[in-house]
């Protein structure tokens, strides 16, 4: 089963979301996650930011979520507020 990690930030700047946004878009994958997709969300006016990562199953899960809590707080976009694991009960995608 499908699992995502699912990490809350606050003061996210639309300026930090852009640099994050410029590394994405250059395959810029964090070191030893072996995610299948990543997703950031981000509320420019009230500077908060959802980051979502999914896995294949739990071992990969396991591996990317101590490989992302060893990140150094300069390459996340903000203040991390919280870190939730999901079942991916559903999903759709065009």
């Amino acid at each position: 089963m499908a699992l995502a990690r699912v990490v809350s930030f606050e003061g996210v700047s639309k300026e930090r979301m852009d640099e994050m946004r410029r590394e994405m878009e250059g395959n810029e994958r964090p070191e030893g996650v072996p995610a299948t997709e990543i997703i950031v969300l981000h509320d420019a006016e009230s500077e908060r930011s959802l980051a979502i990562v999914f896995f294949e199953n739990e071992d990969d899960y396991r591996t990317g979520d101590e490989a992302l809590n060893a990140m150094p707080a300069a390459d996340t976009p903000g203040r991390r507020t919280s870190v939730t694991k999901y079942d991916v009960a559903a999903r759709m995608t065009s």
